[in-house]
């Protein structure tokens, strides 16, 4: 788990700059609009400054760490629950942010990583590997809060395939699908098989001498015939 802190500077918003119309001034104002809720308290509307948020959200960890939201004053340790960006441009437009409560569980989804593709004999000889997921949804207290997954496939051959009950967990993380009763253990990398293409075989050259004259481009009977009537 890292014990890096992200710490988010927010301005609280007034009930006069909430609502559609006052979050499009806010974004013209390089401010994006975020609310923070859960814990028992009320939802705290707040503004942050747009380069400091994109910047943020440049790093992985960002997505699976407590973080520390100072507003105003008023710090709120939180997790990012959701982010909603423009569907063209793909800069931030919202954030929400979940209050976390020491010793509360949260679900959260966290980073794969894959190591050890190189070293793995499947590698080796040629097979392919294909990793199904990126992220996967936990649930743990904060404190246990890993910053991401690692799956070791160094010793993966080919046909081999690992699932979401394969993972090495840290101390007090369940997979929330394999929890819940119609949860599915399904695969999340698998090594395949390299591709073979299929190389078309060279026509074998004919003599000359044993096509036909009319494959050769000759006249036929009939085109000879025909001359002569003329």
């Amino acid at each position: 788990m890292s014990n890096e802190l992200y710490t988010v500077t927010g301005i609280a918003r007034t009930k006069e700059q909430q609502g559609k119309g006052a979050s499009r001034r806010l974004r013209k104002q390089n401010l994006i609009p975020a609310i923070i809720y859960g814990g028992n308290e009320e939802p705290t509307a707040i503004a942050i400054r747009a380069n400091e948020l994109v910047k943020l959200l440049d790093n992985e960890a960002f997505f699976s760490n407590i973080l520390t939201i100072n507003a105003d004053g008023e710090e709120h340790q939180a997790v990012i629950k959701d982010l909603q960006r423009h569907p063209a441009k793909g800069y931030p437009m919202h954030a929400d942010f979940q209050r976390v409560v020491k010793g509360q569980k949260i679900h959260m989804n966290v980073p794969v990583h894959f190591v050890g593709k190189e070293e793995a004999p499947g590698t080796k000889e040629g097979g392919i590997l294909s990793t199904l997921v990126s992220d996967i949804e936990i649930v743990c207290i904060p404190s246990q809060l890993p910053e991401y997954l690692e799956i070791d496939v160094s010793g993966m051959s080919i046909g081999d395939s690992y699932h979401l009950s394969d993972i090495k967990l840290p101390e007090g993380v369940v997979i929330h699908e394999l929890e819940i009763e119609d949860g599915t253990d399904r695969t999340i990398v698998n090594m395949q098989p390299p591709t073979v293409e299929e190389v078309d075989e060279p026509a074998e050259d004919v003599d000359a001498d044993e096509v036909p004259a009319t494959e050769q481009g000759g006249d036929s009977a009939e085109d000879s015939e025909g001359d002569d009537a003329e």
